[in-house]
């Protein structure tokens, strides 16, 4: 897919801030959207509207299913959708509504929907929904629900501390389902393991200050979390609370957007509001969930002067990023891994980018294509 035209091409990096902000702008009639997610192998990535709401084909971003106001029997559009790898089954919250969840399993056409085939009220409106095969799992201000797909009955549920962004995730594995959010306490994570004939909790300290971000691995068994500080990401075994990993995004402070793995669980992307995109190795070793050494995962970008970890200060001796991308700062962005060292962004104003990064050398990412999804000459229905 390359740039339609001249005019849609990104700046070059040596373009000022401010030329960069205003070349980034919406080209699209559309309003930006609500909310913008990939769904579980990154095959596909959504976008609710103020009209609706339309899902496309990440392989072909200009390709989508463009479900409208009419369709969704709402004015004030959608607020978030949920989908189901690549399936007919997804859930959407509407704007006028969103203290409810409505379910459709079963749509096939482009620009109509059919009446939902459930729905779930709640007292408070919905932060966040998560899908898995056979389970619905929704987010409220201060509690998560885990349902049952088939006939909504509950599956369980726990409180969390006050939580607007509506973090949550589960897992995908068949063998393993693992629900994560915020625990009671500042930092503190609550992970539900549905696994087996019972269910088990495990709480992790993951950081000192709010939790910002997080994200579970497709199999349930790593998970990942920024805090409100930006500076670090962690990453720790779901199934004992280990710390496995810590990585730096930079010294100062930024908002965390997005936190993706890789299918393998063996690189980490991070967006944040300055408008970096890092892709970080893990080299952390699932079979027996312990750290490689550095030449084992032959990925290790620390400081030249770790030699010293425990003299210095920790920010000299903290893991680096493998690979880099600048976007315009102040605009969120979510990241998903593509194929063949290959990393998809999304922004909020319609941007798309497919990027490679060198895995062996590391070093600023190279820009594969680029354009605007909510551009409406783009949009093919």
């Amino acid at each position: 897919m390359a740039p339609p035209n001249s005019a849609s091409t990104p700046p070059s990096s040596s373009t000022s801030t401010s030329a960069i902000s205003a070349a980034m702008q919406p080209t699209s009639s559309s309003s930006p959207p609500y909310h913008l997610s990939f769904n579980q192998d990154s095959s596909r990535f959504s976008a609710a509207l103020q009209t609706g709401f339309r899902i496309y084909t990440a392989t072909n971003p200009f390709k989508s299913r463009n479900f409208t106001d009419a369709a969704t029997g709402t004015g004030a559009g959608v607020r978030l959708v949920a989908m189901l790898f690549s399936t007919n089954v997804f859930c959407i919250v509407k704007a006028e509504v969103p203290n409810k969840v409505f379910y459709w399993n079963g749509v096939s056409s482009n620009t109509s929907l059919p009446d939902p085939s459930g729905e779930l009220s709640f007292r408070s409106p919905v932060k966040n929904v998560k899908l898995r095969n056979g389970v619905i799992v929704v987010c409220l201000l201060q509690k998560v629900f885990v349902y049952n797909m088939a006939n909504f009955t509950v599956l369980g549920s726990f409180e969390t501390q006050v939580n607007p962004k509506g973090l949550c995730d589960v897992s995908q594995a068949k063998e393993l389902m693992v629900v994560v959010s915020l625990g009671l306490m500042k930092g503190m994570l609550n992970i539900q393991n549905y696994s087996g004939s019972k269910k088990t909790r495990n709480v992790i300290k993951a950081h000192d200050s709010e939790i910002a971000c997080l994200s579970l691995t497709i199999d349930g068994r790593l998970v990942a979390t920024a805090s409100s500080k930006g500076t670090l990401v962690r990453v720790f075994n779901t199934l004992d609370g280990t710390l496995l990993r810590e990585v730096r995004r930079g010294s100062d402070r930024a908002e965390i957007h997005c936190l993706a793995f890789s299918h393998d669980a063996e690189w980490l992307g991070v967006t944040s509001s300055k408008g970096t995109v890092h892709v970080f190795g893990l080299g952390i070793d699932q079979g027996k969930m312990v750290v490689r050494n550095n030449i084992d995962a032959g990925l290790e970008h620390s400081s030249s002067l770790s030699i010293l970890k425990g003299v210095l200060p920790k920010y000299f001796s903290s893991q680096w990023s493998v690979a880099q991308f600048r976007l315009p700062e102040g605009l969120q962005h979510f990241v998903a891994f593509g194929p063949l060292n290959t990393i998809m962004i999304i922004g909020m104003d319609g941007s798309f980018y497919l990027c490679e990064y060198d895995q062996v050398n590391g070093g600023p990412m190279f820009q594969r294509e680029y354009g605007n999804f909510l551009h409406d000459k783009f949009l093919k229905h």
